[in-house]
C-alpha cells in the first residue's frame, strides 16, 4: 500500500522540523500510519492499545482520549526511541530515513531494533540493505499482517528518502 497523498503532503511541509517531528507526523493522527483509536482496545498481539500504538498500564480502558492527549502520549513515548535509536546508530542519517528508524522501533522496541540484522547493516554502512531489512518485520502473534506489511512499506520508503522529492508520488 502506497503512502496516502495527505500524509506524504504532511511529511514534506515537516522537511526541516527534524526526524522527531517527522516520525510523529508520520506515526500520529488520522493519516498516520498507526492509524488513531481514541478508545483502548487489545492489538493483534492482545496488548491494550490506544491513540497511536500508545502501550502501558496507564491505558484506561473505557476511556475515549483526546487528540491532545494522544499527542503528548505519542510525543512521551518517542523520548526513549529516540535516545535509544541515535546511541545506537553510528552512522551519519538524513532526517527522513532517521524518522522511519523511530517509528520502526518504536513499534518493535528498542531491544528487537538493538538485535537486528537491520542495525548491523545500517552501522556497518548499507543504509539500502538496512531499509531493505524493515519488510522482513510483518509478522505478530506468529502471523503476517497486511497492516505490518503496508506500515514496513511506507517506513521503507522514508528510509530510502534522501529528500522531500523522493516522498513525492
Amino acid at each position: 500500500m502506497a503512502m496516502s497523498n495527505s500524509l506524504r503532503n504532511k511529511l514534506i511541509a515537516a522537511a526541516g522540523g527534524g526526524s522527531m517531528l517527522i516520525a510523529t507526523v508520520f506515526l500520529g493522527g488520522k493519516d498516520g500510519v498507526e492509524g488513531r483509536v481514541y478508545e483502548p482496545y487489545k492489538d493483534v498481539a492482545g496488548v491494550w492499545t490506544v491513540c497511536d500504538g500508545h502501550t502501558g498500564k496507564d491505558i484506561v480502558k473505557g476511556k475515549t482520549y483526546t487528540d491532545r492527549e494522544c499527542d503528548r502520549l505519542m510525543w512521551n513515548d518517542l523520548q526513549p526511541v529516540k535516545k535509544a535509536v541515535d546511541s545506537m546508530v553510528k552512522v551519519p542519517l538524513g532526517e527522513y530515513p532517521r524518522a522511519a528508524l523511530y517509528s520502526f522501533t518504536y513499534n518493535v522496541g528498542t531491544s528487537a531494533f538493538s538485535k537486528s540484522t537491520l542495525l548491523k547493516k545500517l552501522n556497518s554502512g548499507d543504509q539500502a540493505g538496512a531499509c531493505e531489512e524493515l519488510r522482513r518485520w510483518v509478522y505478530a502473534g506468529g502471523m503476517k499482517w497486511k497492516g505490518l506489511m503496508n506500515r514496513r512499506d511506507m517506513e521503507r520508503s522514508l528510509c530510502l528518502a534522501e529528500s522531500a522529492d523522493d516522498l513525492k508520488g
